[in-house]
């Protein structure tokens, strides 16, 4: 039972010495339940504290790397993780960053909100030209912390404000060229350049390497949760948004000319 991650919607596969977490919940298009974002921030610490591991490669399965977090607040048969903990100690994204071991992401498809991050906090994250991308969580009323330090560290301060206020879609090609993510690949490529991006990585000197990241992450701005916190308990804004998404229509918060016919963005 060593390498159950507690989720439903997660596999930890060996491949020699990388560990493979594959985000595979395909009834919910790969939506991320809190297990399964506890279940990624045990598999980075798998590889860290396995002597027989020294990778770990994360990926999904079909057309979705990760969406996000599942809205409808669903679960499966199995999750397990630690309901004490506050929200941000569920997520995996500094676990990520920080992780001795080598991270990458395989980017095979769909990838936004949460997925993304997990991607950028990545050491390397190759993605699939057919991957498309977005920061879609104020069309939720949410006002990420998260995205708010890190993106501008990625893309600099004015194409943050564009992805972020627009909640615009972009491709590989284009993410890519802002640095949101650093490798693209043709789809039918994508495990073998995620096993040599991990390969090359461990040529390097893990404690040397250790030292660099920590310098690299320095890069990166205070993340404000307190104000995420208060906003997802008190503002009526994520409720509003969130019930438009399940309801398929557009939050009453767009004025009616640019509410888009009242469907789902």
């Amino acid at each position: 039972m060593a390498d159950d991650l507690g989720a439903a919607g997660l596999r930890f596969e060996r491949e020699g010495v990388i560990g493979w977490c594959i985000i595979d919940r395909p009834a919910a298009r790969n939506a991320l339940t809190p297990a399964m974002y506890y279940g990624i921030k045990r598999a980075v610490r798998l590889v860290n504290t396995d002597p027989e591991l020294s990778a770990l490669i994360i990926t999904g399965t079909g057309d979705v790397f990760a969406p996000g977090g599942d809205l409808g607040g669903r679960s499966e048969p199995g999750d397990s993780y630690p309901t004490d903990l506050r929200s941000e100690d569920i997520l995996p994204f500094l676990t990520v960053r920080d992780s001795r071991a080598p991270v990458v992401s395989a980017v095979n498809g769909i990838c936004q909100a949460g997925g993304l991050l997990i991607a950028m906090m990545s050491d390397i994250a190759v993605a699939s030209d057919r991957a498309v991308f977005r920061v879609p969580e104020l069309l939720r009323g949410i006002p990420d912390a998260t995205y708010a330090a890190v993106l501008p560290a990625h893309v600099g301060l004015a194409m943050a404000r564009d992805l972020l206020l627009s909640a615009r879609r972009f491709d590989a090609a284009e993410a890519q060229r802002l640095g949101v993510i650093s490798r693209v690949v043709p789809h039918d490529q994508l495990r073998e350049a995620a096993l040599q991006a991990a390969g090359e990585i461990l040529q390097t000197a893990p404690e040397a390497r250790m030292h660099v990241k920590r310098m690299l992450n320095e890069r990166y701005g205070l993340i404000d949760y307190q104000t995420m916190t208060w906003s997802l308990e008190n503002s009526p804004e994520p409720r509003e948004g969130m019930r438009a998404f399940m309801e398929k229509r557009a939050p009453a918060w767009i004025p009616a000319e640019f509410a888009n016919g009242g469907g789902r963005r």
